[in-house]
């Protein structure tokens, strides 16, 4: 029950031949986030902002905030990997960053409105990558791994999805819905 409540979604998997497809819809995904997210938390009050999704969790405010955080790290990694030649990126603590008193008081909407501006920007690039930009890869400081601006885009797909699916389910569970 734990791993479920952790990876509503599984595990991030991303397959070894990317399709343009799947990018397409992979896109489609972090494109379509920022409404689908503000849809599922629009009329939460701020008791229910700060219950966590599951025992030793976020609460659904630090998980919004966390979306923000995490994905501009990750727009910035793909102009870094645009414009330098596999860089290693800049790491950040995560978990360090949503005990922040931002990030655990801040209003939603903050974030909500970040994430949209941010999102449109990002899919903005993302669309206009040529298959020579996709195959550029950043190296990760922690695993040493080289990652690819396609596996990238899956990755965020996935975290978008993994997060909005944290929220609902803690929705069903509560009957919030």
């Amino acid at each position: 029950m734990l791993e479920h409540l952790k990876y509503p979604i599984g595990q991030v998997h991303i397959p070894t031949e990317i399709t343009s497809e799947q990018i397409a819809t992979w896109i489609s995904d972090i494109e379509n986030f920022p409404s689908t997210l503000e849809k599922l938390v629009k009329n939460l009050s701020e008791e229910q902002l700060n219950t966590p999704y599951r025992d030793g969790g976020w609460t659904v405010r630090q998980t919004i905030h966390h979306c923000g955080d995490s994905h501009v790290n990750s727009y910035v990694r793909f102009k870094w990997t645009l414009t330098e030649n596999q860089p290693t990126i800049k790491a950040y603590y995560e978990a360090s960053w949503a005990e922040l008193f931002d990030t655990k008081n801040a209003p939603i909407e903050l974030s909500l409105l970040f994430i949209k501006a941010l999102h449109a920007k990002w899919v903005y690039l993302l669309k206009g990558l040529s298959d020579t930009d996709l195959e550029k890869v950043f190296i990760h400081p922690e695993s040493g791994d080289a990652v690819s601006l396609k596996k990238n885009i899956g990755i965020y797909a996935w975290h978008c999805n993994h997060h909005y699916a944290h929220i609902e389910n803690l929705l069903i569970r509560n009957n919030w819905v």
